[in-house]
């Protein structure tokens, strides 16, 4: 039987750095009230002219494939996650492909937001467990300080999310001692308008008139105390989750690296599981909310920090709109 292994990550930010005192510009806010709420410091943003969602992704896959030791040609298939596409359609995955050169080869463009990652990275596990393919590139991308309400009412969400991009090479591998070992995959759609974008929406009779746009449905919208409520809980469940199937217990837990959304969500999840703070993969401090992105960012950070090793037991989990709620537990 096939299992599969990441062999590679890599990642890529903006250099437009903005700090919470950058904010102050456009809403009523300090570093203060956004670092107490968020654990936020700074986030990063595009730059117009010169970083597209694709492009920051296809840097972030060039250095996963570098570390892998591997180019774009041994790659048979492209899982890519964003909600911020750079087209209506089709999708950032096609434009990411052209600019590797891998024509012909498939891609498959997944929106599951905040569980992203963890989705397209089972994606790419199953396909290489059935022995369809050998070699994915798994990515999530996101630009989103474009789509911000960036003034005082849209403050609670505005402060939050940032820009970036984060791929990891997943490979087949007959090993399985360091091997992905399960993912697990949820959603709930009774909540979709707790955290949602309403348009531009195809159900509507002028998806792009001035008066939607008036209206507010262009806006990002939260419902801050219920995506909180359920995230602490669905985290938990979903970790447990993938402990369970595998017979382990947290106290076997190396190295969390959980979606970065709030530091208070993963402070809370952290002593839920008896983790050490140096146990726990953190830098939303850095990066804000990176959605998809924030995951293979945090892990490509950490490998460059030698934070894994060999055999470490490592947990992916993540919660999100939708709701979704995702985990993977990886021996590496």
């Amino acid at each position: 039987m096939a299992y599969s292994r990441i062999t590679g990550l890599g990642y890529y930010v903006p250099d437009n750095v903005v700090t919470n005192n950058d904010l102050t510009k456009w809403m009523e806010t300090s570093d203060e009230w956004i670092q107490e709420r968020t654990g936020i410091k700074e986030r990063r943003y595009f730059e117009f002219g010169k970083d597209t969602n694709y492009s920051m992704a296809t840097a972030a896959s060039r250095q996963a494939l570098d570390r892998a030791g591997i180019t774009a040609d041994d790659v048979d298939v492209i899982v890519y996650a964003t909600i911020t596409p750079d087209y209506f359609f089709p999708g950032s995955a096609f434009l990411m492909q052209r600019e590797l050169k891998m024509d012909g080869k498939p891609v498959i463009d997944i929106r599951e937001q905040c569980s992203g990652f963890v989705y397209a990275l089972s994606i790419a596990d199953q396909f290489i467990k059935s022995g369809m393919y050998k070699t994915a590139l798994v990515v999530g991308s996101e630009i989103q300080s474009s789509l911000l309400n960036k003034s005082t009412a849209g403050r609670n969400t505005a402060i939050i999310f940032g820009d970036g991009a984060g791929a990891a090479v997943v490979q087949a591998t007959s090993d399985p001692a360091h091997s992905i070992l399960s993912t697990h995959l949820h959603a709930d759609g009774r909540y979709a308008e707790e955290l949602y974008m309403k348009d531009p929406g195809s159900s509507r009779e002028r998806p792009f008139s001035k008066e939607l746009i008036d209206e507010g449905g262009f806006n990002v919208f939260m419902n801050g105390n219920a995506v909180f409520k359920h995230a602490i809980v669905k985290f938990g469940e979903v970790i447990q989750e993938a402990l369970t199937a595998n017979g382990y217990q947290s106290s076997d837990v190396n190295l969390l690296v959980p979606h970065q959304a709030n530091i208070r969500i993963s402070d809370y999840v952290r002593q839920q599981m008896g983790l050490s703070e140096d146990q726990v993969i953190n830098n939303i401090q850095r990066f804000g909310n990176t959605t998809a992105a924030s995951i293979p960012i945090a892990m490509a950070e950490a490998w460059e920090k030698n934070k894994f090793k060999e055999g470490d037991l490592v947990c992916l989990a993540a919660f999100g709109s939708g709701f979704t709620w995702a985990s993977a537990l990886i021996r590496w």
